[in-house]
């Protein structure tokens, strides 16, 4: 079991890298896209849609939106419609904040989201902005190395959270959605994060920020990213499984992978924005 998933892990890092560093910014687009619409037809199924044609018709639907706003609002062209582009960062944003109240009050929450359209409404507001995100992060210059640093920021998060938990955990965070975070391992996951922006922040210019801005943004970004990973853990909990799929094996599904992710982009992008406008 560990040596497919330390294969499995190998493989998609290989591809993430060599796309980014070495693939023109169509083909990033590209995989970013086929890593999302998968992640689609996955949160079809933690929405209980258990109809294969119905899973497919909301993936691409997903895909569709997801192109059609990229298109609209220009990016990766000399027509980037900056407040357009803020307005769907900030919905995802927005509905992240409304996230954090249902995992906070999980399973008393789910009388509000427990219908099957409504966590297909919330698929479209945790993938389409943090796709959108992600391919507009790498359309800057330098966007794969900036694509890289976002993603850093979540491995950072993650790892200190498993060595302070480990160490410290003893409080739960949140029992009823994820019984193995810890406070410690979120405040250790935030320190880490905060370690790994101050190093690359003094070495490097990241999205126009100087550097005291940039290490806060970046400790936003790391706390979101545990909202991210609590909110699939308690999709997968009231639908009574333990992955999204079997996709990877030794990791279970895309969005298993991609989950803190979802949040950490959006909210990383929005503030870099919002800071950027008032510099």
């Amino acid at each position: 079991m560990l040596k497919q998933r330390v294969v499995t892990g190998l493989s998609l890092l290989t591809i993430v890298l060599a796309t980014l560093l070495f693939a023109p910014w169509f083909i990033i687009v590209a995989v970013v896209m086929l890593f999302f619409t998968v992640a689609a037809w996955e949160w079809a199924n933690l929405s209980d849609i258990q109809h294969p044609a119905l899973k497919i018709s909301y993936a691409g639907m997903i895909a569709f939106v997801t192109a059609l706003l990229i298109y609209l609002t220009g990016i990766g062209t000399a027509d980037l419609r900056l407040l357009q582009l803020r307005d769907i960062l900030g919905a995802g944003c927005t509905w992240w904040a409304m996230a954090l109240i249902w995992v906070m009050y999980y399973p008393a929450s789910t009388v509000y989201w427990h219908y099957r359209f409504i966590k297909m409404l919330m698929g479209i507001f945790v993938l389409i902005p943090s796709c959108i995100a992600l391919i507009y992060l790498s359309s800057l210059e330098y966007g794969s190395w900036l694509f890289l640093y976002v993603m850093g920021i979540v491995v950072t998060a993650d790892v200190g959270a498993y060595v302070f938990g480990k160490w410290l955990g003893k409080g739960k965070l949140a029992p009823q959605v994820s019984p193995g975070k810890s406070w410690a391992g979120f405040w250790g996951g935030f320190f880490t994060s905060l370690v790994y922006a101050a190093l690359m922040g003094s070495q490097f210019m990241i999205v126009e920020l100087s550097f005291i801005p940039l290490v806060i943004v970046s400790g936003i970004t790391a706390l979101s990213s545990v909202l991210g990973d609590l909110l699939e853990s308690m999709l997968k909990r009231e639908r009574g499984i333990k992955d999204s799929s079997q996709l990877l094996p030794g990791h279970g599904g895309f969005m298993d992978r991609m989950d803190s992710i979802t949040a950490a982009a959006p909210v990383f992008t929005l503030l870099a924005l919002l800071l950027q406008a008032r510099a």
